[in-house]
């Protein structure tokens, strides 16, 4: 499953996200753990010190070899220098695999141990001063859309990505890449506000949208958060000591988080696993192919010198059926 999660700054999706990673780690299930967001949290959350997160390798610093790899013998892609965010695979593309080894992952991600098992780590890369009016940070996310737009994941193993805050993450196609897309909201007029931005751009892609209710004090902020978002709202979590003592530094294990707050990742995970047997790639690759086409025709095309559309192979479904033959 491809999960993100979503929600305004300082809602608390990098604290939910980094548990979720933590609890399908000490589950045993198998994880590739992405950092997208503009500040750069995800790693120190997972337990890594400042040393630690800093040594972590961009992706974004990977990019060209993250294109030649995913191009592979792929003839309607003449070079690594003509695929954008968008290209989407077709054949002759090489696909990633949660479990596999490849220059991609031995690139850009790194093993982070937690209680239980071991995940990939990968970052964007945090956006730095020389990035101020020559670049846009969702350059830096490209290298996540290219990633998640090739990459085949089974039942029982998981991309988690934390995601953007706001709803940056509409300034391209990436918020259909995920069969579920957790929001985590705070019980406050701010806190909802990005939930109805997400919703309302979200409901012609068909994007499921689960609502993660955070920093929930008592029956008020329940009632509140009811009314505001309705059935989307999935689980509550309140005031965590073993996530005081994780943001100090010193978390304890991870069996000794509190049994509401595990039983509202439980919830998390249940949901997320429900989706899988909705999964429809055709649409997933018919979404991929309408942004590559709308991202090709308003900049693509000029930028690269080439007919970007001619990527497109009409007949490549992406799924899992085709993971051995490319």
């Amino acid at each position: 499953m491809k999960i993100a999660f979503v929600g305004k700054g300082g809602s608390g999706k990098t604290t939910l996200s980094s548990l979720f990673i933590r609890h399908l780690a000490a589950e045993g299930a198998p994880v590739v753990a992405v950092d997208a967001d503009i500040n750069q949290h995800l790693g120190a959350a997972l337990g890594l010190d400042e040393a630690e997160a800093a040594a972590l390798p961009a992706m974004g610093e990977h990019l060209r070899l993250i294109k030649d790899h995913l191009r592979g013998s792929n003839p309607r892609i003449a070079s690594a220098d003509t695929m954008i965010k968008t290209t989407p695979p077709g054949e002759g593309s090489r696909l990633l695999r949660v479990q596999e080894d490849n220059p991609v992952y031995d690139a850009c991600a790194r093993p982070v141990r937690l209680d239980g098992g071991t995940v990939r780590l990968m970052v964007t890369g945090p956006f730095t001063d020389a990035d101020l009016g020559v670049a846009c940070y969702h350059s830096k996310t490209g290298a996540v859309e290219l990633c998640l737009n090739h990459l085949v994941d089974g039942p029982g193993e998981y991309v988690v990505v934390d995601m953007t805050a706001g709803s940056d993450s509409f300034a391209s196609g990436m918020f259909t890449r995920f069969d579920m897309t957790f929001l985590v909201a705070e019980p406050t007029r701010k806190g909802v506000s990005v939930y109805r931005q997400y919703k309302e751009y979200a409901r012609d892609f068909g994007v499921a949208l689960r609502v993660v209710g955070n920093k929930v004090q008592g029956p008020d902020d329940l009632d509140f958060l009811r009314a505001e978002v309705g059935d989307d709202l999935l689980v509550t979590v309140g005031h965590s000591d073993w996530v005081r003592a994780m943001e100090k530094g010193r978390p304890p294990r991870f069996a000794a988080l509190e049994e509401s707050n595990r039983l509202a990742l439980r919830t998390l995970r249940d949901a997320a696993d429900a989706t899988y047997e909705r999964r429809d790639w055709e649409r997933y690759t018919r979404q991929m192919v309408h942004f590559h086409l709308k991202n090709a025709e308003s900049w693509g095309n000029e930028r690269t010198g080439a007919d970007l559309a001619a990527q497109v192979d009409p007949g490549f479904v992406l799924g899992e059926s085709v993971t051995a033959g490319a």
